[in-house]
């Protein structure tokens, strides 16, 4: 019997559950494996070893993803429900995550603009419901 490199298959782990926070975890972040890589001091192909592998990094490497997502350890190995799963389900409400985090980019006095603006169309919204009920 001859074996070649390659002609045995690959094994495959199943995806455990800090794979799969994990990655909802940087795409509700509007992250690549590659930024989160970048920020947390490590290589994409860890990233994607940490996504789709069994079992968890080591701790220091959990403490630098966690910094790097901006979420507890408690979040990331899933002790503590993550502040982001609730958006992982809704795109609208991805698409609205992913502009406040723009907005909290901005500088101070953008940011109070968008604030100004947000709150008088609210303010109008609420004024116009309240004549239209009366």
């Amino acid at each position: 019997m001859r074996f070649t490199i390659g002609s045995m298959p690959r094994k495959k782990y199943p995806d455990s559950a800090f794979g799969a926070r994990l990655a909802a975890i940087r795409k509700a972040r509007n992250l690549t494996q590659v930024q989160l890589a970048e920020a947390a001091g490590t290589t994409q192909r860890a990233i994607s070893y940490y996504e789709t592998e069994a079992g968890f990094p080591p701790a220091p490497a959990i403490i630098d993803l966690a910094r790097a997502l901006e979420v507890s350890t408690d979040e990331l190995l899933g002790i503590r429900p993550s502040r982001t799963a609730r958006f992982d389900e809704d795109a609208d409400t991805r698409r609205l995550w992913k502009r406040f985090q723009q907005v909290a980019a901005l500088p101070e006095k953008d940011r109070k603009a968008v604030i100004r603006l947000i709150n008088s169309l609210v303010s109008l919204r609420t004024e116009t419901r309240a004549r239209r009920a009366s």
